[in-house]
């Protein structure tokens, strides 16, 4: 008997048999993501989760929107863990924060900063919020194969939108112009909203976790004077998503064969 989990959100049930799982946040981006893979189907269209599924390499693979920001984004996490999914990745956009990052590249986050509300209730603000280093290794290769040019590191994950863009009508504008001020030096290559919280929650359910983030654009590159445009075309984006989940399909069979222990 298949059990859906009790109040569920996502609205799937555990009968769903799926190992892997793309997160977009909006639900628009659902089906155009889907069409990548074979068979895609429609499930359910439930608050901000709308899911589809379809297959690679012969694995059902799930395409299920977040909605926007951390709270949201670990609801369907905790949710696909209970119904059997174990690695998640993140397919979302970001804004550059470096003037090496143009719009058009992607970003493969290998840690997030955590300057959201939603993960200091999972584990204590010193814990780290990394993805999971297969899955970066996986979407490196993959984004290899296709063709796009990447950047490795850390992301700003952050609760307020406008916070970022309109600090000055913020009462609290000097703290959030010193923190992304912070940011910048120390390294951070993007801004965005859910990796911190799909990578703790992840972690703490024992799930592996990345993501790959599109640059649609770097306002940081406009204030120095340098060329910059807006891309929202998620083209290269969702062929380095899948093209990982590929990947990493291949690895888990291998695994399989030869009964090595595979996380």
């Amino acid at each position: 008997m298949n059990e859906k989990v009790y109040g569920s959100s996502i609205d799937l049930d555990s009968g769903i048999g799926a190992k892997y799982a793309i997160l977009p946040g909006d639900p628009e981006r659902v089906a155009v993501i889907a069409g990548y893979l074979e068979n895609p189907k429609p499930l359910s269209v439930h608050r901000e989760y709308t899911s589809y599924e379809g297959y690679l390499d012969g694995e059902k693979i799930l395409v299920i929107s977040t909605g926007m920001g951390g709270p949201s984004a670990t609801i369907a996490v905790e949710e696909l863990a209970m119904i059997g999914v174990d690695t998640v990745i993140r397919l979302g956009t970001c804004g550059g924060m470096q003037p090496e990052v143009r719009s058009g590249e992607l970003i493969l986050p290998t840690a997030a900063i955590r300057q959201e509300g939603t993960t200091k209730e999972y584990v204590y603000g010193e814990f780290p919020a990394a993805a999971n280093f297969d899955v970066v290794r996986a979407l490196d290769e993959a984004a290899e194969k296709v063709g796009v040019k990447v950047h490795k590191g850390i992301v700003q994950s952050k609760d307020s939108y406008y916070g970022q863009h309109m600090p000055d009508r913020m009462p609290a504008e000097r703290d959030l112009k010193e923190h992304y001020d912070a940011w910048i030096r120390a390294g951070a290559l993007a801004s965005e909203m859910e990796c911190a919280a799909v990578f703790i929650v992840s972690q703490v359910r024992r799930l592996r976790a990345g993501a790959v983030l599109h640059v649609i654009w770097n306002k940081e590159r406009e204030r120095a004077g340098l060329s910059s445009k807006t891309t929202r075309d998620l083209d290269l984006a969702i062929q380095t998503v899948t093209e990982g989940i590929r990947i990493l399909i291949k690895k888990r069979k291998r695994s399989e064969s030869t009964n090595e222990i595979q996380f």
